[in-house]
Order: C-alpha cells, then structure tokens, then sequence
C-alpha cells in the first residue's frame, strides 16, 4: 500500500475563491518509492506534508490540530483527499467497508479513498472526523483503521539528541517497543537479562557479605523507624517491566566520541527507518521527512539520498532546499514546487523523453540544478555567457539574484534537454517558469580559407534564416504529445556571429570589448586589422584566444564604467537594433517583464 494522490481544496496557499469538489486547486501524483519536493521558500512544500500527516498523524504522537492559518485567504472549509493504492489483501483486511474497486471482475483492483474535510463559522472552528469511501462524503473511519494509516514524520528542526538518550517515553523506546522481537515480553532475551541483572543488582546490597549491604543497612534502618519495622529498602535499576526497560537505552555510534549534530541526524533516521521496515506491520509504511539536509556536509547528503533511493520497499516523501540533494536525485523521483502548484517530474507528466532523462542523470550536476528553485532561467552555451549575463543585467536595472533568476550554463547547444524539465504533457504551459534560451546564431562574417569578409547583404540573410531556424527549433517540441507550440519557453538568438562579434559590434560595449581583449592579448591585437584578427580567432578554436578571461575583464569594466547608460529599458528604439539587444530581452523575459 502507498499514498498515490494528493488533493487539496482551500488548505493553505493552494486555494480560490469556490471550493469545487471536482477542481482540487492541487492535485498531485506520488511515487511508489522516494519523492522529493523541491522548490523555493514558501512554494507550499510544508503544506503538502502538513496535509497528509494532519489526516494520517503520526507514529510518535505529535499534537496536529487545524488552526485558522489552515484555511486559504477568507474561505471557511477547506478538504483533504488521500488515495492509496496497491494494497495487499492482508493490508485490505484493515479497510474492507471503506474500500472501492477499479477494474472488472478478477481484474478488479482496491483503493482507498480518505478525505478530511473541514468548516469553520465565525467562531469557531468545526469538528470534523476522518472519512472514506467511493463516494464524497465517505463513512467515518474507526481507530483501529486510523492506527493503520499512521506515518512517520521527522520534523525539520528535529532535536536527534534528545530522542536518542535515556527518558521516559523516548522516541528510541517507542520504536524498539512496535519492533516483532519485543512483541512477547516474558520471552524477549533482553527483557530476561534485564531481570536477572535486577536480582544481581537486589543480592549486591541485601547479601551480608556484599559490600553494598552496608549502605542497606543503614537504610533500612531509618525506614523501620520512619515506616514499619517489617519493612526494608530494596534496590533495583527500575520498574521491571520491558517499557522501562527499553527507556534506559542510548543509542550513539560506535568509536564515535561525543558526536555533533550532523551524526545524531543520521543515526536519528537509521531509527526512524528500522520503524518502516516492520516486515510484520501490515500498515502503511510512509515517512515524512522535512528538509533532509540539516545539519549534513554536502557530502553527507549525497551519501544518505542514494541509500534512500536504494530501498523499494517503504515510501518517503521528503523536503530539501539543497541543490546537492537536487542534483543527485534522480530526476523521475523529484516533484518541484512553483507557482502555488506541484509538478512531478517522471516520465508520465514532463516533454522528456527516455534518452533526455539518461543525459541529464549524467550532466544535471549541483550548479545546474539551481535551475529548480528558480523562478526564472537563462539557459546559455557558454562561460562567457555565465559571467557576463548577471553582470550585465545589473548594470541595465535587473538583479538576477533578487529576481531569483538562474543563469544556467549548459556547456553547449543541448538546450532542449534542460527546457523540457519545465514542459508538461498535456499542459505545456502549466509551470509559468520564464526559461530564456541565449544562442548565438553561428553564421561566419569571414571566409575561413582567405579571412575574407563576406557579402554584407548576404551574410545578413543567412543571419536571419539561421535565426528562424533556431526559433523554430526551440519554439515547438517537435514530436510533442499535443503537436503545440509552447510559450514559456523563449529563444534569444543573437544577430550576429557569436556573443565576442556582438559585443565587438555594439555601440555600446564594443570599447570596452577592444580593451579587454588587447589587455588579455596584447600581442594579438595590438595591429591596425583588428577584425580580421578577431574573425581569425573565432574561426579557429585552437588559436590563442581566452573567451573566458576575456569575459571576466570586460565583466570588470562593467561594474566600473557606466557604459550602458544610454539604453532606456522602456524604450526599445534606445537598444533594439543594437547586437546586444537579445541579451537585454533575455534578461528582460526571465525577470518577469
């Protein structure tokens, strides 16, 4: 049995105005296994948690009641719904009056569908009960069913020191208590041990020739005077019972002296985990866990995502902030969070294709998988790219960082397998994130044989069918399951040769482009056939010419010149025939404008 789906009406930020039952404001698939919710702060990824496990609660007993702030903006009923799937008969058996069937006959499946639905008048908030059933109201569920549903829940801020030491009611306690072997408390071998050390412990002080009988003897003097003289103290280490055995127990690991905070955490969800993997629990076996990355080394997280994902046999669905965690997840098991919805990444819902999905398990590493908890990307081919771009978007009024835009550097022109991550199936506009796509248009103003220039006119037209061509290539999707252009996704080819040749021709950049380059080659450029030199060394990539220190130079320049300055965002005329005027659009359209 897993949580297959997910619908919420009026919980929290996803909301409108009516509730429609038969218009969730979030429906959302899960996977059988690992699913990772990603997304930038606020994109509801503690809401999805919070609504699952405010209508299963939770093994450890947290206090989960609903509050105002549960209700979307000025709305008084917000539901719940909860599907689960592929249950076993001897997990049915828990369930059978709730259950509904799809399929005919033998081939006919169970699910259970469960809702929490919630109301509230001006004074006060409803009570309302756990239901299920085909229908949409449902029928109660008791608590035996309820017990069955229950999930494991690791809060973000979680105290792991706390729940490992000795204490009344220790989550390590509860844990070990549900486990098959301390079932049958007069036959554990612990719970034995443990009786025949209390007896040990009983002889040491009550025994004459122990030397802990002369404290007892004390004692026990004083108490047959303050009680009853029949009486005597006895000593034992505490209650003699398998609960309070299992209270006394620590767990640290080994050869590890005093561990810190990043060890706890991990031992912590070892534990969590032995809880899920009961094979005799024929419940639900679903963990929560709430930014997985605290308190671990980058390194560390990589380490426990990929023992996550390795086990088949438990459901998690997890929160994360990092874009270690991001980048070694693999991309079918991640489900990003944006514009007050939720979007799984697997195979059935994105544009990507089996061979898409292969690259970027390979190439979607740490500094490229900023791109999901972005609300805008600028994807380009290059390094200079990636250093001017943020540069450059300053310098023209748009902080990259405060717009929360990524510049993702794909190191070539595979633009497609990384725009795709945000085109859905059936929708392809659905995910409203502004992915900018920079190219340059490639066409040689030089002959490579002669270095010589090329016809003006006819250079100029093969620009402009290389740029409908490559528009072409990335406004539609090809063989795409609607056929359908797509709008998020918007290509910025540049006019002319290659990003160096733009800003070379730019009325605005193109003294601060000659400078950088004589200071980077001072041998190479120091002539009066400036551009010849340049077509050269743009022709032949294995000549002496640094794109990437050339870059970092005029990259300096910008931040202390104020050469752009003449262009006037709102008016194009200032820069739209100017070279760099698709990089100004670029920016522009990831920005929001």
């Amino acid at each position: 049995m897993y949580l297959s789906n997910l619908k919420l009406w009026n919980f929290r930020k996803f909301g409108s105005k009516e509730l429609d039952i038969e218009s969730p404001d979030l429906n959302l698939d899960f996977n059988k296994n690992l699913n990772v919710l990603i997304g930038e702060n606020d994109s509801g990824k503690t809401a999805i948690i919070d609504a699952i496990k405010m209508v299963l609660k939770t093994h450890s007993y947290e206090w989960i009641r609903v509050t105002e702030d549960d209700f979307f903006y000025n709305s008084d009923r917000f539901r719940i719904e909860l599907e689960f799937k592929d249950l076993q008969p001897e997990e049915a058996k828990y369930f059978t009056e709730w259950l509904s069937w799809e399929g005919e006959k033998e081939e006919a499946d169970p699910f259970l569908k469960v809702n929490y639905d919630v109301s509230k008048n001006e004074e006060r908030i409803l009570p309302a009960d756990i239901r299920a059933g085909s229908d949409k109201e449902g029928y109660p569920l008791n608590a035996e069913a309820r017990h069955y549903l229950k999930t494991t829940y690791l809060k973000p801020l979680r105290d792991a020191e706390s729940e490992l030491i000795p204490k009344r009611y220790s989550r390590l306690s509860q844990i070990l208590k549900g486990h098959d072997i301390f079932k049958d408390e007069e036959e554990n071998d612990l719970y034995k041990k443990f009786k025949e050390f209390n007896e040990d412990i009983s002889s040491y002080f009550k025994e004459s020739e122990n030397e802990g009988y002369q404290v007892k003897e004390v004692i026990d003097d004083f108490i047959q005077g303050f009680y009853d003289k029949n009486k005597e103290s006895e000593f034992r280490t505490s209650e003699a019972n398998l609960r309070s055995v299992l209270e006394t127990l620590e767990l640290t690991i080994s050869d590890v002296d005093n561990p810190g905070l990043g060890t706890l955490n991990r031992l912590f969800m070892a534990v969590e985990l032995l809880h899920l993997k009961r094979d005799s629990w024929p419940g639900l076996k679903l963990g929560l866990i709430e930014e997985l990355e605290a308190h671990l080394h980058p390194q560390v997280q990589m380490k426990v995502i990929e023992k996550l994902q390795d086990n088949n046999d438990i459901q998690l669905i997890l929160t994360t902030h990092s874009p270690n965690l991001a980048s070694k997840i693999k991309l079918e098991n991640l489900i990003i969070c944006t514009n007050d919805n939720a979007f799984p990444m697997g195979s059935d819902y994105t544009e990507l294709n089996e061979k898409d999905y292969i690259f970027l398990e390979k190439f979607l590493d740490v500094t490229k998988s900023n791109l999901f908890f972005a609300k805008g990307v600028i994807l380009v081919e290059g390094w200079s790219e990636e250093i001017l771009i943020p540069t450059l978007a300053k310098e023209i009024g748009y902080d990259l960082t405060e717009n929360e835009v990524s510049v993702i550097n794909v190191g070539n022109v595979g633009f497609n397998h990384y725009y795709k991550i945000f085109l859905r199936k059936y929708n392809p506009d659905a995910m409203n994130v502004k992915v900018s796509v920079v190219n340059d248009v490639d066409v040689t103003a030089y002959t490579k044989d002669n270095i010589e220039k090329k016809d003006e006119e006819f250079y100029q037209r093969k620009c402009k069918e290389e740029i409908t061509k490559k528009k072409n290539k990335i406004k539609y999707l090809g063989k795409s399951s609607l056929e359908k252009p797509q709008t998020i996704v918007k290509p910025f080819i540049s006019s002319g040769w290659t990003l160096e040749w733009c800003f070379y021709k730019s009325d605005f950049l193109n003294k601060i482009f000659i400078k950088s380059t004589k200071q980077v080659h001072p041998q190479i450029f120091d002539t009066e056939n400036y551009e010849e030199e340049l077509a050269i060394r743009l022709l032949d990539s294995n000549l002496s010419f640094n794109k990437t220190k050339i870059a970092y130079q005029i990259e300096e320049s910008l931040r202390n010149e104020s050469v752009l300055k003449g262009i006037n965002l709102n008016e194009e005329e200032t820069y739209q025939d100017d070279p760099i005027s698709y990089l100004i659009e670029a920016i522009k359209y990831a920005c929001g404008d």
